[in-house]
């Protein structure tokens, strides 16, 4: 990118079944997706295949987007073991593919990620998805089926809301100060 404050992050939600991933276009305070997607991996006869093809997909978007950084969601602990493995390995392979190309990668619980932006660590994908088209002005024909999709950009917002402060985030007095500052959310 151009300056110093403009880079691309790819956030990534690992999974072995779908991956979801996203990337956001971050231009000194400012954040815009590029692209969000799913890699689906239901198909595939067996676990091997999937985290060759994990592998193989992150490593494409790599060299096509050129980020800057990766953020990537941790899996998250459960009850099944067996699972867990599976998930690990493919959220390994996925950060391999980054290590490949010297990206570097920051990792987020999945609480983090929905505290950051929704402020309720409990809530909904939906919920993740409705309020990052709204950050993002993704319009309803952007957004994709599989909410893996935004659970990886969820990550790259979370990443870039944590390196400083988006003017999104800024203070406001009251409703006449918040509207003065962004004429373009009045309806």
């Amino acid at each position: 990118m151009d300056t110093q404050n403009d880079k691309i992050i790819l956030g990534i939600d690992p999974g072995t079944t779908i991956m979801g991933y996203g990337l956001l276009k971050v231009r000194g305070n400012q954040s815009s997706m590029l692209a969000m997607g799913v890699l689906d991996l239901r198909k595939l006869p067996n676990h091997y295949e999937k985290l060759t093809r994990i592998f193989n997909r992150t490593l494409s978007l790599i060299d096509e987007f050129l980020p800057d950084e990766m953020a990537i969601e941790a899996p998250f602990y459960g009850k099944n073991v067996q699972s867990m493995l599976k998930l690990g390995r493919a959220q390994g392979v996925a950060m391999s593919a980054a290590l490949y190309r010297k990206i570097p990668i920051t990792e987020y619980a999945p609480l983090k990620i929905k505290m950051a932006i929704t402020g309720n660590g409990n809530a909904s994908k939906e919920q993740v998805a409705d309020l990052l088209r709204r950050y993002l002005n993704i319009s309803p024909e952007q957004m994709l089926p599989h909410l893996d999709a935004t659970d990886g950009l969820a990550a790259a917002y979370c990443h870039f809301l944590q390196m400083g402060k988006p003017a999104s985030m800024q203070t406001y007095k009251n409703w006449k100060d918040f509207l003065t500052k962004n004429p373009d959310k009045i309806v």
